[in-house]
């Protein structure tokens, strides 16, 4: 299984008792779970790049599954995506909803139509999985989680990274040990894209992740600055500090950066315990550091021995089948609506604390209230949204 943890390998068993490296010799469990179809509402460049070749390569594997439709009003994004990949093309969502027998929904739309479009495929009766951030509001987050309670739906959101080899083990490390009862979390994320917005956009990533490695936040204070100006969409901060304190007792800060280089490292999680401490490095290598005396010990994947590709790495793989397993009733989500509320809390939370000039703000926040402040500073510093 995709989530089996093997580093980004193809399984031992299948590499050298089966000789099969690439592992795509026939799976006879995998092939014999219940057949699946899937629908897409927006088909940009994240579908197309990380979306439908993650779906393509659960197919070359033995995953029953297909994306059978998707909406799109772009006839140019729909004619490249029907030759590449097949599928019914609908220029209105609402119709492949109606039209269409779904078993499943990837909300890959706008931001701002996220609440609109996935609340639509609940009430169609689809499992559904919304791409970050799972809505502009608190309020429509909490709306769009209590709504698929009462129709008995699953509801996950795009946290891909929970799924990403490295951070799935470290997350093992933490709660098993060597790394257990950790204290204290350093992060730090580079966007460096001068068109997209510092937390919604990129950072929101780490906010899950910060959660899913250490846990509830009950405290947030941010700080940060507009030193350059450059942000096409006059965000107002292109750096920025979050400190937050853990419902644990434990501490940490995120430092997050739109002016930094986005093609050199990029991304580092830092977690320390007990004489025992671990990093990872781009989503990419993690290493551990349990020993005065002995070397580290470092996994990252062996090139070309490897299932070394975005669909792996990225966590797509992952999460398109934990979503996949759940819709059957044969798995737990790794990643709720309620995961992506929290995440977007976050956000919200650090642009209340901007506003108010680094001042510590507690969990959790009253949404109505929440989203009016933060939008507030937004407006006041000429952020269009959208």
């Amino acid at each position: 299984m995709v989530l089996d943890d093997t580093y980004g390998h193809t399984p031992v068993k299948k590499a050298f008792e089966q000789g099969d490296v690439y592992g795509i010799g026939y799976d006879e469990a995998r092939a014999a779970r219940r057949p699946l179809r899937l629908g897409i509402i927006g088909v940009g460049g994240v579908a197309q790049s990380k979306y439908y070749p993650a779906v393509a390569r659960l197919r070359i594997i033995w995953e029953p599954v297909e994306i059978a439709a998707f909406a799109t009003r772009s006839e140019g994004a729909a004619r490249k995506v029907q030759a590449t990949y097949g599928g019914h093309w609908y220029s209105d969502y609402r119709q492949m909803l109606a039209n269409e027998q779904l078993d499943g929904v990837l909300v890959s739309s706008p931001d701002q139509l996220h609440a609109e479009h996935a609340s639509a495929a609940l009430e169609g009766g689809c499992a559904t999985l919304i791409e970050k951030p799972i809505t502009r509001s608190l309020v429509e987050a909490a709306q769009l989680c209590q709504l698929a309670a009462a129709l008995n739906l699953p509801l996950m959101t795009v946290a891909n990274k929970r799924y990403s080899p490295p951070y799935r083990r470290a997350r093992h490390m933490i709660e098993d040990g060597p790394v257990a009862n950790a204290a204290l979390y350093l992060a730090k994320f580079n966007l460096g894209y001068h068109y997209v917005d510092l937390f919604e956009s990129g950072t929101i990533h780490l906010f899950d992740l910060t959660r899913y490695l250490m846990g509830d936040v009950a405290t947030v204070r941010a700080i940060g600055l507009n030193r350059y100006g450059r942000n096409q969409r006059r965000y107002p901060v292109d750096n920025a500090i979050a400190s937050f304190e853990f419902q644990s007792g434990a501490v940490g800060s995120l430092a997050t950066s739109a002016s930094a280089l986005s093609l050199k490292p990029w991304e580092r999680v830092e977690v320390y315990g007990d004489h025992a401490w671990l990093a990872v490095d781009d989503q990419l290598t993690l290493t551990l550091y349990d020993s005065e005396e002995g070397p580290a010990k470092s996994w990252q994947p062996v090139v070309p021995n490897t299932l070394f590709f975005d669909e792996e790495f990225g966590g797509f793989m992952g999460l398109i089948e934990n979503f996949l397993q759940v819709i059957r009733g044969a798995d737990e989500p790794l990643v709720s609506g309620w995961d992506g509320y929290r995440a977007y809390e976050l956000n919200v939370a650090c642009h209340i604390s901007l506003a108010q000039g680094g001042a510590v703000i507690p969990l959790p926040l009253e949404p109505a209230s929440a989203d009016e402040a933060a939008a507030a500073w937004l407006r006041q510093h000429g952020w269009p949204g959208g």
